[in-house]
């Protein structure tokens, strides 16, 4: 006898019978959403946990730089892959065996400028860090994340807050909306002390000047002029790593991850 002729068939087809954990009808349905949510911060939590990452350096750019772009565009990715290099040797991500991680690369792990910090933390033999969201159009991660650091979201909230819970510090080269959205994320945090006072830094103060007049948000008063001093500007790779340091970087949160800044934000 077959399974399909026995008596019990239509019982033990039925989608009521399948395990829930293995239901992915059930478990992509709408009522299982917060359930998700917590899949997917649980699942990078404990791998960022088993790599011991301490803390992350947090790198924001757009993804259409490419290193073979025209000559603007192929110096921010050489940039972004310098720093990548200066950010893993000096910052704590090259630890002595069995000791915690800090000021690890991180980046939403697909092209452009993530492309480029996540491949200069990988010049230097780094573990990197590729947070990916999945998109209309697939987004694949880039080849220089580590591996077992490479990670998959469909949620941009989940995703944005394993970037900003161990972030140590922030870098933002120049790129589009999603580039904009993160770093006002970022800085929303600091402005409203939901999160560490982390140092930022802006990269090609020409740029950022260009597409942005901070001076007129004060002038109209949407913000106070305290709040320009969130972020610094930075031209080179160097001077964006001095930059992270003259702002205090590791002094305020280079500490093992605190779970009650989590549940803040």
């Amino acid at each position: 006898m077959t399974d399909s002729t026995k008596p019990n068939a239509a019982q033990m087809a039925s989608p009521t019978f399948r395990l829930a954990a293995l239901d992915q009808d059930f478990l992509l349905g709408e009522s299982m959403r917060g359930v998700r949510f917590l899949l997917e911060y649980e699942k990078a939590e404990q791998a960022l946990k088993a790599a011991r990452i301490n803390s992350t350096i947090v790198v924001f750019g757009g993804a259409r730089i490419r290193a073979d772009g025209p000559p603007q565009a192929a110096f921010w990715y050489a940039q972004a892959r310098r720093f990548g290099r200066i950010a893993s040797q000096r910052g704590g991500a090259l630890c002595e065996e069995g000791g915690m991680r800090r000021n690890v690369i991180a980046t939403g792990g697909g092209p452009g400028i993530m492309e480029a910090a996540n491949r200069g933390a990988r010049d230097e033999g780094a573990p990197t860090i590729g947070f990916n969201i999945t998109l209309p159009h697939e987004q694949e991660p880039n080849a220089y994340s580590t591996p077992e650091l490479t990670f998959k979201f469909h949620y941009f909230a989940m995703r944005k807050m394993h970037l900003a819970m161990r972030a140590n510090a922030l870098v933002v080269f120049p790129g589009g909306f999603g580039t904009l959205d993160e770093m006002f994320e970022i800085l929303t945090l600091r402005q409203t002390r939901k999160a560490p006072l982390i140092p930022v830094v802006l990269f090609d103060e020409g740029y950022w000047r260009s597409i942005i007049n901070f001076e007129k948000l004060i002038e109209h008063g949407v913000i106070d002029a305290a709040d320009l001093t969130l972020f610094r500007f930075a031209d080179t790779a160097e001077a964006t790593w001095d930059a992270l340091i003259e702002q205090g970087l590791g002094a305020a949160h280079d500490t093992e991850f605190d779970e009650d800044l989590a549940r803040d934000m």
